[in-house]
């Protein structure tokens, strides 16, 4: 008799319940990367841990979804927002215990007060009546979960929000049976009306708060996105300087999903075309079928960069962003070097490249920032030390306003650069309609620029880096 086979494990379950699904959905909109397969481990860990001990489920799903010291502070502050539950927390609160004769005045409550409010079949006057603050609690959340309270995006859909709530909860139901009370006109009637009307008002407050902790948890995203698409279509010059931490961080992430893009097409790219001979060579062994394919191998240079930023006053906050979006893209350009320039021109790379770039920023800003700028000059000191690294691989990328403050522009030597260099690109932060007027003399470097853009945010900035990499990818 051969032995009984092993029972197998059963599998663990993985299906998120609803409250994970939707904390899960707040957790993405707060910012936390989470993918699907840690949805899937999050789901089995809750699946062990279950939802009753609080300070368990956080530790084991922060273990599961935070990975950077940046995403744990963010994933503590979305579970404590997400599983509060101060609404009806204060149980010992003496004002609102039921009252003794609540039982007394339910055994005359009209006909039909029982239809709606609590998920046992209890109406909603049974439930202010009662202190049944979990009961209560749990009958919110369902009707805040039919109200669609997932789609709260604006505070002026606050209001409109917690009335829907109550009228799920029966709100119509208790109001119409309230007036009733009021209008038999003994005291014991009066007395519950006056009763429930209370218990109402405080249930109008705590649905607010519930509404509006709503209000942050599924907006949070979208608002998050909103002020990014603002920052990065508003004039750089007209950021306030409490802004720039957040559109540093931005600046890195844009560059950080460029690089990852142009990586995947030039790593694609390099594998070229298919190579059948030497294909056909290394598969003699099997008859010349391609079990091993070989391929001709394309060379593709990273781009060469050279850029020179004006950092006198009117372009220097620009400027900043121009270099650390131009740093932060090392990964697909190469040999990259960085000029600084005001009255005269100096070489920042090796600042750059040795410190963090917000130090760096900072360091070139103080060796050479918001001076008056002279662009004859400046590219005068950047024909004498350093036009013999111009080759026909090199990119010259310059920005600045062109406005040299009457003197000599020295348009001559951008030819002599143009004509040495693969191209040159002038981002002017200047609107188009000020080219040309004052002491700009933008029109005088144009004809030997390949490209002269306005770049006077994060998306023009993006926009030129783009074709600078589609280029070259």
């Amino acid at each position: 008799m051969s032995a009984p086979r092993p029972t197998p494990t059963a599998p663990i379950r993985a299906a998120a319940s609803e409250p994970l699904r939707r904390f899960l959905q707040v957790a993405r909109g707060a910012g936390l990367r989470v993918s699907a397969a840690e949805g899937i481990d999050a789901a089995r860990a809750v699946d062990l841990v279950g939802f009753s001990d609080r300070t368990l489920l956080k530790d084991t799903l922060g273990l599961v979804l935070a990975k950077t010291a940046d995403e744990k502070l963010l994933y503590d502050e979305t579970f404590e927002l997400y599983f509060e539950r101060d609404e009806f927390a204060a149980a010992n609160d003496p004002e609102t215990k039921p009252r003794p004769e609540a039982q007394d005045m339910r055994r005359g409550a009209p006909d039909g007060l029982q239809e709606m409010g609590g998920p046992d079949g209890q109406s909603l006057s049974e439930l202010l009546e009662s202190g049944e603050r979990a009961a209560l609690a749990m009958a919110m959340e369902i009707a805040a979960r039919e109200s669609g309270i997932e789609k709260i995006r604006y505070f002026t859909q606050k209001n409109r929000y917690a009335r829907q709530i109550l009228e799920h909860m029966g709100l119509h139901e208790l109001e119409r049976q309230m007036a009733a009370l009021r209008q038999r006109g003994t005291p014991d009637a009066a007395a519950r009306a006056q009763f429930l009307d209370e218990r109402v008002e405080r249930l109008w407050d705590a649905v607010r708060d519930f509404v509006e902790r709503s209000l942050l948890l599924f907006a949070r995203g979208e608002t998050e996105q909103l002020h990014e698409r603002l920052l990065k279509s508003a004039r750089l010059e007209n950021i306030d300087r409490g802004q720039h931490e957040r559109m540093r961080v931005l600046v890195r992430r844009m560059a950080k999903r460029l690089a990852t893009r142009y990586a995947v097409k030039r790593r694609r790219s390099q594998r070229g075309q298919l190579d059948v001979r030497r294909t056909l060579r290394r598969n003699m062994g099997w008859g010349g079928i391609p079990f091993i394919t070989a391929w001709r191998r394309k060379r593709i240079d990273k781009p060469r960069v050279m850029v020179l930023c004006d950092v006198s006053g009117s372009v220097a906050w620009v400027s900043q962003f121009l270099l650390m979006f131009i740093y932060a893209l090392t990964e697909v350009l190469s040999d990259i070097r960085s000029f600084a320039y005001s009255g005269s021109l100096i070489e920042v790379s090796d600042i750059l490249e040795k410190q963090p770039i917000d130090e760096a920023i900072v360091r070139v800003m103080a060796a050479m920032g918001f001076g008056s700028s002279n662009y004859g000059a400046a590219l005068a000191d950047f024909e004498e030390g350093w036009m013999e690294h111009v080759t026909n691989k090199t990119t010259v990328i310059i920005l600045g306003d062109a406005r040299g403050n009457s003197t000599d522009p020295r348009a001559d030597i951008v030819d002599r650069v143009a004509q040495r260099a693969k191209r040159i690109i002038w981002l002017n932060p200047e609107p188009r309609s000020a080219w040309g007027t004052g002491d700009s003399d933008i029109h005088r470097y144009a004809p030997y620029c390949s490209l002269v853009r306005v770049c006077s945010t994060l998306n023009d900035l993006e926009r030129v880096i783009t074709d600078l990499l589609e280029e070259a990818a």
